[in-house]
């Protein structure tokens, strides 16, 4: 199991706290009220409950979910929201399209790419041949992938995640929330 310890810059709350989003510490930008932006693309051709119970694990320590179940929904979340650590879905289609030539999950890694400041980046990997996996795993680390997960599927896989996302906030903002000044 891993233990998830909330921000020491993010009131905890028992209750009746402030909602994301309502005026606590000022919006969503960097180092508002010790927030951090994870921008959460997942594939809505099938239901993930993984997508679900991430931003409820997550929000009490202060980390806020924005998800995208297509590249053109995670295009404008990334125009209006600064975001620090980005979850990307290789099978996210484009725009409701699931052909080849319409897939999101690997435009979104280049969007990211060229940002002024990238933000870190965790893959989630589609379900294919040992030769496709190699090939989009290599490709997702040539673009900057910190990481390449599978699609996780039970809680043994959603606490891979969250371990992942722990070491990434570790590894690219040394433990800290972005923006603090603690």
């Amino acid at each position: 199991m891993v233990l998830v310890r909330p921000h020491p810059d993010f009131p905890h709350r028992h209750g009746g706290g402030h909602a994301p989003g309502s005026g606590e510490g000022g919006g969503s930008g960097a180092g508002c009220g010790g927030r951090l932006n994870l921008l959460l693309s997942c594939a809505g051709w099938q239901q993930d409950p993984w997508v679900d119970r991430l931003p409820r694990l997550l929000e009490p320590m202060g980390v806020i979910a924005h998800r995208a179940q297509t590249g053109g929904e995670a295009k404008r979340v990334i125009e209006s929201t600064p975001i620090h650590i980005a979850v990307v879905d290789l099978g996210l289609p484009l725009d409701g399209q699931s052909s080849p030539e319409h897939e999101g999950g690997p435009r979104l890694l280049e969007l990211l790419g060229r940002l002024a400041s990238p933000p870190p980046t965790v893959v989630v990997k589609r379900s294919r041949s040992l030769r496709d996996d190699a090939r989009e795993i290599g490709a997702a680390l040539r673009a900057g992938a910190f990481a390449v997960v599978e699609r996780p599927r039970s809680i043994t896989d959603l606490e891979v995640m969250l371990e992942v996302l722990r070491r990434c906030l570790h590894r690219h903002y040394h433990g800290r929330w972005p923006g603090s000044t603690v």
